[in-house]
């Protein structure tokens, strides 16, 4: 397959039955968890602003609460905007929740450093959709996709902290694609992916790869069965950019995974 193919097939579904089962899925684990609705943390990026259109679709909007939790000098102002014009737009309520008193309180006892930080900031954002959820009786749905679930690209017990994964079977490029074709605005759809832990947080420039190549390196080696080498040679990329997004599936499996329980029997 080639470079451009290999592309094309990664975006190539049935985005109306995507839609339509996505739907389902969110309504038969809410009906089966004996929940009165869901509660989902949304910050004006794509793959929140695509579930939390799903999940109006499938519950009516009146069962979905979304939670927006910035911080100053590190959320957008144009992120909580767009964030709020879709709750809106969708008639689903919404809370504005800062949470920087929160953060500086924990801060205050810790050793600064961005990573652990930035972690800290998305536990406790856990923590906040989770005290709603027992609340009110409700799941809490995460907006997590299946490019980032796969290289390990989210905070473990923190926005990887959730009840189900509506979208986790979709790549990045796919949820972009099913935003589309859902009719969200084109700023929300082009819109750069950030989980916005610190100020200027950039998720591509984080990982260092884009999404476009990691969506086909994926795509390639999870759902074709391509080797690394063949990979390289079909992309037109470095064997070593292949190998690390490899590397990274590996290192993160524990991110996946139930905690082990060593066994005495």
């Amino acid at each position: 397959m080639s470079k451009r193919g290999l592309a094309q097939s990664v975006k190539d579904l049935d985005y109306g039955r995507v839609s339509l089962k996505i739907q389902q899925f969110i309504s038969e684990r809410t009906r089966e968890a004996g929940s009165s609705g869901v509660v989902i943390g949304v910050s004006g990026g794509i793959d929140s602003s695509v579930v939390l259109t799903l999940a109006a679709k499938a519950l009516t909007p009146h069962r979905v609460l979304g939670l927006l939790m910035p911080r100053k000098n590190i959320t957008p102002a144009q992120d909580i905007k767009d964030a709020e014009l879709l709750a809106m737009d969708l008639g689903v309520e919404y809370r504005i929740i800062d949470i920087d008193r929160i953060c500086t309180s924990f801060l205050e006892h810790l050793v600064p450093s961005t990573i652990p930080q930035g972690n800290l900031i998305a536990r406790i954002r856990m923590s906040i959709l989770y005290y709603h959820a027992n609340l009110m009786g409700r799941l809490v749905v995460g907006t997590g996709d299946k490019s980032e679930e796969l290289i390990g690209y989210f905070t473990k017990f923190g926005d990887g902290g959730v009840d189900i994964l509506p979208i986790g079977d979709l790549y990045k490029t796919q949820v972009r694609e099913l935003g589309r074709w859902m009719g969200l605005p084109g700023y929300l759809v082009e819109k750069k992916s950030s989980p916005m832990l610190w100020a200027g947080h950039d998720a591509q420039a984080e990982i260092g790869i884009s999404y476009e190549i990691i969506d086909q390196v994926l795509h390639g080696m999870i759902d074709q069965g391509m080797t690394p080498k063949i990979l390289s040679t079909q992309l037109g990329i470095r064997n070593n950019v292949v190998e690390r997004i490899q590397v990274m599936i590996n290192e993160s499996k524990h991110k996946r995974s139930v905690p082990e329980t060593c066994k005495l029997g």
